[in-house]
């Protein structure tokens, strides 16, 4: 049997490896035990807000300090957006930190298995701040990792060739021998391929894209791999 010709499995977090609990019920539960009672449009609409900021102002966010600037001022924007009665600032930023919560998609740990079963090593390159590796150490596998490539850490972003690079860098592997998968067609399969990274496009709603290099589950990884 041929060994096969991935050294290296690389994987985009948020939207790929873990999803986020829905956070506006999260929120404006602990808004309303907190004493200030929204409507969870109002909420929704907030967060839509704060997130804007957060995606705008990620880069600051590279080390412990800039992490918490990064988040105070989200805290300040949620609370300005929120209105009038809105909690201070930073009230605002403890109840929206409490209320981003992290889960692992169920096809997750199937494939960290099967690749271990292989000795595939994996890694992670996101578009994140510096708290990354702390989500995924509360998920219990952060150490099953190589790699952990958060953007803000890094100080370049997908599509960003770079931050592939770096990631190759710690690993010691080829680009022709790695393989990237994530689920945004540019920020994941044109970044990854701008390093010389092989990638797949996942895409959980079978039928949102169409065409070679394209899976529905992390399930599928080992079954390209091994073609």
């Amino acid at each position: 049997m041929n060994p096969p010709a991935v050294d290296l499995v690389l994987l985009d977090a948020f939207g790929t490896l873990i999803e986020m609990e829905p956070p506006a019920p999260i929120l404006r539960a602990s808004l309303a035990d907190a004493g200030y009672p929204y409507d969870e449009d109002s909420v929704t609409a907030a967060l839509a807000t704060e997130i804007a900021h957060y995606r705008a102002r990620m880069h600051i966010g590279g080390d412990p300090a800039g992490l918490a600037e990064l988040r105070a001022e989200c805290g300040a924007v949620l609370a300005r957006a929120l209105g009038p009665g809105a909690p201070g600032p930073d009230l605002a930023t403890e109840l929206l930190v409490d209320a981003l919560r992290f889960r692992l998609y169920d096809d997750a740990r199937v494939l960290m298995d099967v690749l271990d079963d292989m000795a595939i090593p994996m890694g992670v390159v996101s578009n994140w701040d510096c708290a990354l590796p702390e989500h995924l150490a509360r998920l219990g596998v952060a150490h099953r990792f190589r790699v952990i490539a958060a953007s803000a850490a890094v100080g370049y972003a997908k599509p960003d060739a770079r931050i592939f690079q770096h990631a190759l860098a710690v690993t010691g592997v080829a680009p022709a021998r790695a393989l990237h998968v994530g689920d945004r067609p540019v920020e994941d399969v044109e970044g990854a391929h701008g390093a010389g990274v092989p990638a797949l496009l996942i895409d959980r709603v079978a039928g949102h894209h169409a065409g070679t290099g394209v899976i529905t589950s992390l399930t599928d990884i080992p079954l390209v791999i091994a073609a």
